[in-house]
């Protein structure tokens, strides 16, 4: 399953709005519900103060005659209620006619003697009401008070203040997650200053060091541990870099010995033919290894940065022509068409170092020689345009797998095993790579499997 990858910002953003939401719907849930319970109440305590003046009301007209009670009660009751309100006996029937036509449809709850006071919820005609009934003693005589309120009012405001809740929700819920990548961006700004510094460092400037604020959070911890990996990381890459050239340098004289004595012994007349061969072989693998102690060592050389040709004003034309010069007895050898075409000039004039440039160009002549099956052919174009020079050396042989061609440049790397059946220390184009930035130049590589490979390299004229 393919996983999505999420930035830690939007991740917060998400994350960030998420929270909000959940806490937006509790606090809705909570103040709807308290909103609720506070018009219930409210419609309680209107109806039990109702209630609290009919009682007053009974119990100044105790001494008139029943039908003047009557009366007074049916004003109190349109007065205060709309005329929803009842009086009645302990068998539940009505102690005084119906103050109004609404309350004598009404559906009031059932009557018994002995209840209590009840606040209860009921329909009535199809719409809602909240019902108080109180029971009251009139004397020997004992009564139940009844009063009703609609609903319809409640719900009104419930349905309106839920409506207001959803309809800032989404703006809301923008705002939050517009604030919440606001300021994960902001708190996340030093991270990615520390990645961008991060992958600017190589092998070659492990030097460098991240930045470091003084927050005293997190983030400074990370830059100054990198800041350690990176010191202890130099320290290493140093030892190893020194080791290599000395090394490289120490075994020189021993294996310059070695192949002297064995071409000595070689010239010995008296040699039996079993002892030429060891003294041949002894000679080859002492030139494949001094030619690996000098590919190591310069490479030394460009770890430390240390590049003591001076560079000047060289003719590329004719650093070319020499390495091509150089090259054409090995492809006739090997029976392959070497040629080398250049736009009608008399120079072509770059800064650099012409012995550096000719081992430039001898390298890729002498790689593009190598893996070419005969017949085959090695083209070498030069040109210029848009103030700069560009060299390309192309070949019909075996190509690289596409695969192979992010590490060609990499020391010691070697390709598939059929191109790895050509001898070689797999040093010469990381030595070329360096040479070409050693002269600001840009050495590129394109392929394709059994058909051939290009070099190109682009360099910056230089003004006469």
């Amino acid at each position: 399953m393919l996983k999505v990858p999420f930035s830690i910002s939007l991740r917060l953003t998400i994350w960030f709005g998420g929270i909000f939401f959940f806490g937006w719907l509790l606090f809705a849930t909570v103040m709807w519900i308290n909103l609720k319970s506070t018009l219930k109440n409210e419609r309680y305590q209107t109806l039990s103060r109702r209630i609290d003046r009919l009682q007053q009301l009974l119990s100044k007209t105790q001494d008139e005659d029943k039908v003047d009670r009557s009366h007074d009660f049916a004003d109190f009751a349109r007065a205060t209620g709309g005329g929803l309100a009842e009086v009645f006996r302990s068998d539940g029937q009505r102690a005084y006619p119906s103050p109004s036509a609404a309350a004598s449809v009404f559906s009031w709850p059932s009557i018994k003697n002995g209840d209590s006071e009840r606040f209860i919820h009921i329909d009535s005609a199809g719409q809602p009401y909240w019902v108080l009934v109180r029971p009251y003693l009139l004397g020997s005589q004992s009564l139940f008070l009844v009063a009703a309120a609609p609903e319809a009012g409640n719900l009104v405001v419930l349905q309106s203040f839920w409506k207001g809740l959803l309809a800032s929700a989404p703006i809301l819920l923008l705002i939050s997650s517009a604030g919440g990548y606001l300021v994960s961006r902001k708190a996340l700004r030093p991270v990615d200053r520390i990645t961008a510094t991060v992958r600017s460092i190589s092998i070659r400037s492990l030097s460098e060091r991240l930045p470091v604020s003084s927050t005293g959070d997190e983030l400074q911890r990370l830059a100054e541990t990198c800041n350690a990996m990176l010191q202890r990381l130099e320290s290493a890459v140093s030892q190893i870099k020194q080791f290599t050239a000395d090394a490289s340098h120490e075994l020189r004289g021993p294996l310059s010995f070695t192949r002297t004595v064995a071409e000595v012994a070689l010239r010995n007349p008296h040699a039996d033919p079993e002892s030429r061969r060891a003294f041949e072989e002894i000679i080859d693998e002492s030139a494949k290894a001094s030619e690996l102690l000098e590919g190591m060592l310069t490479l030394a050389r460009a770890d430390a940065n240390s590049f003591d040709a001076a560079l000047e004003q060289v003719n590329l034309i004719a650093v070319v022509q020499e390495a091509c010069a150089m090259a054409r007895p090995l492809a006739d050898e090997r029976c392959l068409a070497l040629s080398f075409m250049v736009e009608d000039s008399s120079s072509i004039n770059i800064l650099g170092d012409f012995s550096s440039l000719r081992r430039l160009v001898w390298i890729m002549l002498d790689n593009a020689l190598k893996y070419t099956p005969a017949p085959g052919r090695v083209d070498v174009n030069l040109s210029v345009a848009s103030e700069q020079a560009t060299l390309l050396v192309s070949d019909s042989g075996m190509g690289i797998a596409q695969s192979d061609l992010p590490h060609i440049f990499d020391r010691f790397y070697r390709t598939d095993p059929s191109r790895s059946q050509v001898a070689g220390s797999g040093l010469g184009l990381a030595i070329a790579k360096w040479i070409a930035e050693m002269h600001h130049a840009d050495l590129s590589v394109s392929s394709e499997e059994h058909k051939g490979t290009t070099f190109r390299v682009d360099f910056p004229l230089c003004d006469a």
